[in-house]
C-alpha cells in the first residue's frame, strides 16, 4: 500500500512543478499518510498538509460519497472485460469532467461543481 500511497502522491507533485500553487494535500489519519517517507515528500514539494480530526472525518465522507456515486454512475453499470488500462483511464476522466462541470447537485441549488465555485468567486 505505502508504494501506491507513494506513486500517486509523486504523479500529483509532477503535476504542479513548475506552478506557484501548492494544493492542500488532506488526508485520514492511515499509517501511510503518517510514513516519514511520504511527509518528507509533501515537504520537499512544499505541499499543505491538512489531516482530519481523530474521529472526525467529514472531509473523507464527502470524497467516500463523491466515489460511491463515482462506482454507481459510471463503473458498475458496464462491462470492463476488453477495456485497455489507457481507455479506462480516459473514461474516467470524461466521468470527473461530466461530474464537475455538468451534473448538478441539489445541495448546491442546482448548479454543478464548477459553476458553483465560480459564483462563489473561487474558481478560475
Amino acid at each position: 500500500m505505502p508504494q501506491l500511497v507513494n506513486t500517486m502522491l509523486d504523479a500529483a507533485i509532477e503535476t504542479i512543478t513548475g506552478s506557484p500553487d501548492r494544493p492542500i494535500v488532506h488526508s485520514d489519519r492511515g499509517a501511510h499518510y503518517r510514513w516519514p517517507g511520504w511527509l518528507s515528500r509533501v515537504q520537499r514539494a512544499q505541499l499543505i498538509r491538512s489531516m482530519s480530526r481523530k474521529g472526525c472525518s467529514p472531509g473523507n465522507s464527502a470524497c467516500e460519497g463523491f466515489f460511491g456515486r463515482l462506482k454507481n454512475e459510471m463503473f458498475y453499470n458496464r462491462t470492463w472485460i476488453n477495456t485497455t488500462l489507457f481507455d479506462f483511464m480516459q473514461q474516467l476522466h470524461s466521468y470527473i469532467q461530466w461530474y464537475n462541470e455538468h451534473r448538478i447537485k441539489l445541495s448546491l441549488g442546482g448548479f454543478g461543481p464548477a459553476e458553483y465555485r465560480r459564483n462563489l468567486g473561487t474558481a478560475a
